[in-house]
């Protein structure tokens, strides 16, 4: 497959980034028998995030959509599968459970350690070259980036995390992962707004935040993990509920301005 047909690159011209890294749904034909007939509904996916994130191309941003499932590989977990966080429930580089536990491939049937390679080749690194020359573009045209990491999930997942999740869990590796004063102008907004929220809470940014959020080095780098049920159905067939949507677009969209109107000292 070419780098095309793995990720769509929208690109926009200002220094902001949307990367939204579980969105696809795409499993290849080569590899749909090795799954359990459950998996091809691919459930665990970041639905709609694209559609409800649609403004970020008047605000100029650059924006990243991927083609495959994250159950093919998980484009926000590193090349050598470390866990993102110790002690808790894992999702791996290529994923062999449902977010419930279950298993993802029929018996016999996971990845092995050669396949997950290719896998990474194919399919990771696409992404990722298309994430670097994006962030590097930005720079080139006003000396930093800023990256915003897109992603959505179900309110109660128990595998993952105890009891309900907050609507809008903003992520920046505690601190790491941009500067404190854009930390602060966007929990600022988030303070605000009407959602419960929570900033470097059960989800503090995976991979991508973590690795392309240097600060030092003019990247500032962002992840926000939303409830589902504040733009959709949760349960199949996971429709779009506009009517929820047009309640937080608002907020998404003042959040990702605010960034693009920060600049860094």
């Amino acid at each position: 497959m070419s780098p095309t047909e793995i990720v769509t690159v929208h690109p926009g011209a200002s220094a902001l980034v949307l990367s939204l890294p579980h969105v696809g749904t795409r499993i290849p034909d080569e590899l749909r028998a090795a799954y359990v007939e459950r998996a091809l509904g691919t459930e665990d996916t970041d639905w709609h995030l694209e559609r409800l994130y649609d403004f970020a191309r008047s605000l100029d941003a650059t924006v990243l959509v991927p083609t495959c499932s994250r159950y093919v590989i998980d484009l926000n977990r590193p090349p050598d599968d470390t866990p993102m966080y110790p002690g808790a429930s894992n999702t791996e580089l290529c994923p062999t459970h449902f977010f419930q536990g279950d298993a993802l491939y029929r018996a016999g049937c996971a990845p092995d350690a050669t396949e997950v390679a290719r896998r990474r080749d194919v399919f990771w690194r696409p992404y990722h070259d298309a994430l670097r020359s994006a962030l590097a573009a930005a720079r080139a045209r006003h000396g930093y980036a800023l990256l915003w990491d897109g992603h959505s999930i179900r309110s109660e997942i128990p595998w993952l995390f105890e009891g309900r999740l907050p609507d809008l869990n903003l992520g920046t590796a505690s601190g790491l992962s941009c500067a404190p004063a854009l930390r602060e102008r966007l929990h600022a907004v988030l303070r605000a707004g009407a959602f419960r929220h929570v900033v470097d809470g059960r989800f503090k940014g995976g991979y991508i935040t973590r690795h392309y959020g240097a600060p030092q080095a003019g990247v500032h780098a962002v992840q926000m993990e939303m409830c589902q049920l504040l733009y959709m159905d949760e349960v199949p067939p996971f429709a779009y509920r506009t009517e929820l949507a047009t309640r937080v677009q608002p907020l998404l969209r003042e959040l990702l301005a605010t960034m693009l109107a920060w600049r860094p000292q």
